[in-house]
């Protein structure tokens, strides 16, 4: 043997003791077996015809089953060396073998499992589900009074409108046909069939805690972030920013004024805000408070106030609200000025400015002044503008009456002339019943032809 082949074969034996040291040492590093029900992934190591191997990481081997791996056609779905994630479900007692399952598969379409409610190997998958809390699938079929009908592996299950979904679902229906993912939160024997009840909810909170965790590590006060507008309030609008849900107050949403935030946004609208306060919850289930702002990315609009709106200057305006003492008028989004109630009379005096304007109108009025630092604009009717333009029916009544002319009073010599008049002793005989009545007066010598008092009064009862 020569000296080159002795060195050759001593550095082969130093690397198959290096590649062994290696292989030890990785052997060394493995993980803990994880429990019953746990979350596991893994690499595809071999796919054979009824099972397939999948390497952990950890100290005992993994199994899955073929056709854990196939779609509904029967096609793989994956190859060897993809990752995937399951569940493990049990431990074979001989090998030690870790034996895993994906999601457990759903069946029956539309009213597809009436027929099938008796089987007991879906009733065992099923049941073992609830056990371990693995997932299921199963397409929802119906809609009832209380939840969503679903068919899972062909038996009948149940889930309550509240879990459906993570917020209160407005119209259930749209589930009607979707193949979703499940956990099984009560399986109970019956006579005929099991009683199954599902809940998405949970599968939707355990995929949130998780994205929360994550940009719960991230975000911090000043962080700008892109988020989903989730529901609407009167007060401002709830931003999903991936598993952390916060508020946008109406008064953030930006510049202008808005009544309601459904005026500029919808469930749905992808908004960048930026996170301005971040607080302790009072929630186990939202350990902060997150408040977002909108307005704080947005130019401020009185910055140019002073230049785009010199003394003078007329502009078209919006009246968005009225005080006693005078009007708000937007000029410009984010910018509002006062209109005072003595500058829009147009000479009446009001007692309010609504007695001439209503909310929501457009005037043309006149920039007085601008105060920036106070950021304060007070404005005036533009020229030609009547301050009166509106009024209601009772005011422009009253308008027309005052404004209409008095007819002048007729002269004195075309009113009755006094001697015309009856003479004044009249009213003393009819009082006296006449000097040639003997007292009682009569019928004929009375000036009303009704005699004196008592004598009606007893012409009424003879009537009668």
């Amino acid at each position: 043997m020569t000296d080159q082949q002795t060195e050759t074969e001593t550095e082969n034996e130093k690397d198959f003791g290096q590649a062994l040291a290696e292989f030890e040492q990785q052997g060394g590093e493995k993980r803990e077996d994880p429990a019953m029900g746990a979350k596991v992934s893994g690499k595809i190591l071999s796919i054979g015809e009824e099972s397939a191997f999948v390497d952990l990481g950890t100290k005992s081997e993994a199994l899955i089953e073929t056709a854990q791996l196939k779609d509904a056609e029967g096609n793989l779905t994956v190859n060897v060396g993809d990752t995937i994630d399951a569940t493990v479900t049990a431990t074979d007692p001989e090998t030690g073998t870790l034996k895993l399952r994906r999601q457990v598969a759903g069946g029956g379409g539309k009213g597809g499992g009436r027929g099938k409610q008796n089987n007991p190997e879906a009733e065992a998958e099923i049941k073992m589900a609830w056990q371990h809390g693995i997932p299921v699938e199963g397409v929802v079929s119906g809609i009832n009074k209380g939840g969503a009908e679903v068919q899972v592996r062909g038996m009948r299950a149940f889930c309550p409108l509240s879990q459906l979904d993570l917020r209160y679902v407005e119209d259930p229906a749209q589930f009607v046909g979707q193949r979703l993912a499940f956990k099984v939160s009560q399986f109970e024997e019956g006579r005929t069939r099991p009683n199954i009840v599902l809940s998405r909810r949970a599968i939707l909170e355990e995929e949130q805690k998780s994205r929360a965790a994550e940009v719960r590590s991230r975000i911090q006060v000043g962080s700008v972030v892109t988020g989903k507008v989730t529901s609407l309030a009167s007060y401002g609008a709830f931003v999903d920013l991936g598993g952390l849900e916060g508020m946008l107050h109406v008064s953030e949403i930006g510049y202008s004024r808005l009544a309601h935030p459904k005026e500029v946004l919808n469930v749905g609208d992808e908004v960048e805000v930026e996170v301005i306060k971040i607080e302790k919850g009072k929630d186990e289930k939202k350990p902060e408070r997150i408040s977002l702002s909108r307005r704080s990315l947005e130019k401020d609009p009185w910055q140019e106030a002073a230049s785009s709106f010199p003394d003078g200057t007329e502009i078209p305006g919006k009246v968005m609200r009225m005080e006693s003492f005078g009007a708000f008028v937007e000029i410009a989004p984010g910018v509002e000025g006062l209109l005072h109630i003595s500058e829009i009379g147009g000479g009446r005096r009001l007692n309010h400015p609504r007695e001439a304007l209503q909310q929501g109108q457009e005037i043309q009025v006149r920039v007085l002044n601008v105060d920036t630092g106070k950021r304060r604009i007070s404005l005036g009717m533009a020229t030609g503008e009547e301050g009166g333009s509106y009024r209601d029916e009772g005011t422009a009544a009253r308008s027309a009456t005052s404004a209409a002319p008095r007819s002048p009073r007729p002269p004195r010599s075309d009113r009755q002339d006094r001697s015309d008049r009856p003479d004044r002793s009249d009213r003393s005989d009819r009082s006296s019943g006449g000097s040639g009545s003997g007292g009682s007066g009569s019928s004929s010598s009375s000036g009303s032809g009704f005699g004196s008092m008592a004598d009606f009064f007893k012409n009424a009862k003879r009537v009668k």
